[in-house]
């Protein structure tokens, strides 16, 4: 089972991977001069963070989630700073979990050593998909099985994306599908993914638009002995104004201990950045003041 986290953990991630390329107008494998590109953006995002710390952050509290092919030295970097780090190791841009590095993805966590080793599915309980879904799970049963072989922790991005039927239901509107279907969608999956043998430390969630559905969504993934498992909220991209409002909805709920968010805080600065509309220390300046502003948001609100 599980080991848990105890303590607060506000984590930056800027892990993207084929979208974050694409973003920035490299496709395919890139060239060693546009390899370098993606690094040094990245690392304005974790210049963004350094500057939260300098300003008087606890690093402990402070994650970095980044990815090895173009954030390896941010990794290294992060830890010698004190910062919490946490590494994917799903494969990016995949409908459905596969491993990064195939069977090497130990060697991989163990060379670099994160506190956490991150990963995401997409997982709809009532997908037709069964086959597919079953064959992601016995993925993750590796996984989780060889973190907790090893005492390590395992952050966990749940994602539940709407089938058709579902989205019909609700006349096609997103936002009743994440107010009306998704909560109850989420806590099925959370079970049916226990229940399989995977075992988080921590669930990354998307944001729920009630604090009772975090109740039930906390009490989900502690349910049956997990009593240290805990909840991060993530940001799906939206703008601060959506963001905030989740924050808010799940800081008072014993069980959600933060957030891991990315393109919510970082997207705007890099585009501007990449257009050269700003400069290089503008642009993590802004990372760091969208950064620091949610976490003085989700302590407002505890």
């Amino acid at each position: 089972m599980a080991l848990g986290y105890d303590g607060k953990l506000y984590v930056l991630a800027f892990d993207h991977r084929n979208s974050f390329a694409t973003r920035f107008g490299v496709t395919g494998t890139p060239t060693p001069e546009q390899q370098q590109r993606i690094e040094d953006i990245k690392r304005i995002v974790f210049d963004g963070m350094a500057i939260a710390a300098e300003g008087g952050e606890d690093p402990a509290t402070m994650g970095v989630l980044v990815d090895e092919q173009f954030g390896a030295d941010i990794l290294q970097t992060a830890r010698k700073h004190g910062l919490k780090t946490a590494m994917p190791v799903e494969a990016s841009g995949q409908a459905h979990f596969r491993f990064e590095y195939g069977d090497d993805f130990g060697e991989h966590i163990e060379r670099y050593d994160p506190d956490f080793s991150k990963t995401l599915i997409r997982y709809n309980p009532d997908s037709p998909l069964v086959e597919e879904n079953r064959a992601q799970t016995e993925r993750l049963k590796r996984l989780s099985d060889w973190i907790r072989e090893r005492d390590r922790k395992l952050l966990f991005e749940l994602l539940v994306p709407a089938e058709p039927e579902q989205l019909a239901s609700v006349d096609g509107d997103v936002d009743r599908y994440d107010a009306e279907l998704r909560p109850e969608l989420v806590i099925r999956a959370i079970h049916e993914l226990q229940d399989d043998g995977i075992e988080p430390d921590i669930w990354k969630i998307e944001g729920l638009e009630s604090t009772s559905d975090c109740v039930r969504v906390a009490e989900a993934v502690r349910r049956d002995g997990r009593d240290d498992v805990k909840c991060v909220l993530l940001g799906r991209g939206a703008d601060r104004e959506r963001v905030e409002w989740w924050l808010r909805t799940a800081a008072p709920v014993d069980g959600f201990i933060g957030f891991a968010i990315g393109r919510s805080i970082w997207s705007d600065p890099l585009q501007r950045f990449h257009e050269g509309a700003i400069d290089r220390a503008t642009a993590a300046g802004l990372v760091a003041e969208a950064y620091t502003g949610f976490m003085q948001v989700y302590r407002e609100a505890e």
